[in-house]
């Protein structure tokens, strides 16, 4: 079994995303260990890109902050090194290609085998291309997590027959951000999922509150949140991580009582 298999072992998943300097490293490792504390199944954590075409404006803006903090890559590893000498549960890296590619991928990949990553979510490379990281990834055991989104349609059977760790269904069209409601038709999608995998799936995108994670996790196996934790570490700055382990124990809780 994978090590982010285990995430999903003990019924609904929650994954938090954290961007790595915002406002700084030793920052992110209390808002970790906090998260783990109060229920994190799975760690998202994000390298921060100057470009991130994913993001809404809350992500976007924890980007500039960490990179205006001067955060690198390689101090990135290094803090990774640091987690894993008391965080267990399964991490994951949130980035992009050209900060993969500028690195060197195999470089990059065999890094994040080496500091306990368990594996690698780069949103703007589509499912055609994914050839380019897909043989380093294998080679170092570095599972490369596939994203199933609204426009996929004919595409949802085929990328999930393929995909590995975990599904990342994206629940709304557009960029990361709060959402008052989710009107996609997951179930649907989730279906297809289903009939192509036994890999389990996440939904995130959109949510923030507690009825969400619900409704979400009822649909899917897990439920990953990322924009209402960054904008805690806006609003908190240091003082955010015992706000993010409050709030992940109350969505822990909503999304663990899914039926």
């Amino acid at each position: 079994m994978s090590n982010i298999a285990k995430a999903f072992e003990n019924g609904k998943a929650f994954i938090p995303f954290i961007t790595c300097g915002d406002p700084d490293l030793a920052t992110t490792a209390e808002a970790v260990r906090e998260a783990v504390r109060n229920g994190a199944d799975l760690i998202e954590l994000g390298i921060p890109f100057s470009d991130p075409t994913a993001e809404g404006p809350v992500i976007q803006g924890a980007n500039i902050r960490a990179l205006s903090g001067g955060v690198k890559t390689d101090m990135i590893f290094e803090f990774v090194r640091g987690l894993r000498r008391d965080v267990t549960v399964p991490m994951v890296f949130m980035t992009y290609a050209n900060v993969v590619f500028s690195y060197g991928a195999e470089d990059f990949i065999s890094a994040c085998a080496e500091i306990g990553i368990d594996g690698l979510i780069l949103p703007d490379i589509p499912y055609e291309e994914k050839d380019e990281f897909l043989p380093f990834c294998r080679r170092y055991g570095v599972e490369l997590i596939s994203l199933i989104a609204p426009t996929s349609a004919n595409r949802v059977g085929m990328i999930a027959k393929e995909a590995e760790g975990f599904i990342y269904l994206v629940s709304s069209l557009g960029v990361t951000g709060e959402r008052s409601s989710i009107t996609t038709d997951l179930a649907s999608i989730v279906k297809i999922i289903r009939e192509n995998t036994d890999v389990p799936c996440a939904i995130g995108f959109g949510i923030s509150t507690p009825e969400q994670a619900n409704e979400m996790a009822a649909l899917a196996d897990g439920v990953i949140v990322g924009s209402a934790i960054v904008k805690l570490l806006e609003q908190h700055g240091k003082d955010a991580p015992q706000y993010i382990g409050e709030y992940v124990r109350t969505m822990k809780r909503a999304a663990a009582s899914a039926k």
